[in-house]
């Protein structure tokens, strides 16, 4: 008869998984993927945490509901801004392409 292959299952292999290409990275997207994530679970905390001490007659006052949004997206925003800093830090080692 003829020889018989297999279909290929499994997980596909793209260029770089024998050591002969490396894959380029976007780290931009990437690291942009990981504030989200980073966000996402800092609100979460934050909120459940509030809400249960909010359940608890913690809230006394107006000024103590001005302090969350602060809490809530002060270091999110922080963080943001300190990565494009570093982004525009790290640019400025590139050497120019076009001589002087």
């Amino acid at each position: 008869m003829g020889i018989v292959t297999k279909p290929h299952f499994g997980i596909p292999r793209s260029a770089g998984a024998n050591g002969d290409e490396s894959m380029p990275v976007n780290w931009r997207r990437g690291l942009f993927r990981v504030w989200l994530l980073f966000c996402a679970a800092w609100m979460m905390g934050w909120i459940i945490y509030l809400a249960i001490y909010g359940l608890h007659g913690g809230f006394k006052t107006t000024d103590d509901f001005l302090v969350i949004p602060i809490l809530l997206f002060g270091p999110p925003v922080a963080l943001l801004l300190f990565g494009l800093a570093a982004e525009w830090a790290i640019r400025g080692f590139k050497a120019e392409n076009s001589p002087p």
